[in-house]
């Protein structure tokens, strides 16, 4: 796909960045990666940029948020929007009855004794089943997960992303957590910039569009809200590290 050069403002930003698959290369398992010494510095050098306008969204939990990017601590929304850290420090957590979940982990670690391959992550108020490593178990997977969510579909929803699908609960997302951030100080009142890199992203991608933001897809574009993209985490990464000098901005490309 031909791509054309754009510009994003180095200034009066807000970046809203996705973890896995965005600025680290989705591994085997989410206990699997590792996060490089020089990217917990460029994080903090581009949170330094944008004046401490950098929120972290990710479907990962702010505990393990902070486990990989230790001694960082950024602002953050976990759990695709369910738990999020304002730049205070302040953590927003909604008190979702486990009890709900008993049964379809049950359910789900019986699947994954049974299927060698499959990996499941449980987030507490959440539940992953990973199939990276088991692609042939993927209609399984689905067919299971669909059946666990209908008795709980009032309170709980079923998401899919890049070989995973999970069991997550209503009324929280990606969008609602930038919303949010884009209310508060450092935040508001600044050109909002967000990269990811799956369907999980796409609801981000609207509140960015909506906000006249940036929205960048990472990887495939075919079917997506956003409307700038970087081919791979490596592109990403570059353009964290690279402000131009010359005219403040960051590069980027269009679609």
């Amino acid at each position: 796909m031909e791509l054309a050069h754009a510009a994003v403002p180095k200034r009066d930003i807000a970046l809203f960045l996705d973890v896995d698959g965005t600025l680290l290369e989705i591994a085997a398992t989410p206990h699997a990666v590792k996060v490089p010494p020089t990217l917990r510095n460029q994080l903090r050098q581009a949170a330094k940029r944008a004046d401490g306008a950098l929120a972290l969204i990710s479907g990962r939990s702010l505990q393990e948020l902070d486990r990989l990017f230790a001694p960082c601590v950024f602002p953050a929304a976990g759990q695709h929007g369910l738990e999020r850290r304002d730049a205070n420090g302040k953590i927003s957590r909604p008190g979702i009855d486990r009890k709900f979940l008993r049964q379809a982990r049950d359910a789900l670690t019986q699947l994954q004794a049974r299927q060698i391959g499959l990996f499941l992550e449980d987030k507490g108020t959440s539940l992953a089943m990973h199939y990276r490593l088991a692609p042939h178990s993927k209609s399984l997977v689905q067919e299971v997960m669909r059946d666990l969510v209908a008795p709980l579909h009032d309170r709980f929803e079923l998401r899919a992303g890049k070989c995973v699908v999970e069991l997550a609960p209503k009324g929280y997302s990606k969008r609602l957590a930038i919303e949010a951030f884009m209310s508060e100080l450092p935040f508001a009142h600044r050109t909002p910039v967000f990269v990811g890199d799956d369907a999980t992203d796409e609801d981000g991608f609207a509140a960015v569009n909506a906000l006249n933001g940036y929205a960048v897809r990472v990887g495939s574009t075919q079917a997506t809200a956003a409307r700038y993209c970087f081919d791979d985490v490596s592109a990403v990464i570059s353009w964290l590290s690279d402000c131009n000098p010359d005219d403040g901005s960051w590069a980027t490309r269009q679609q």
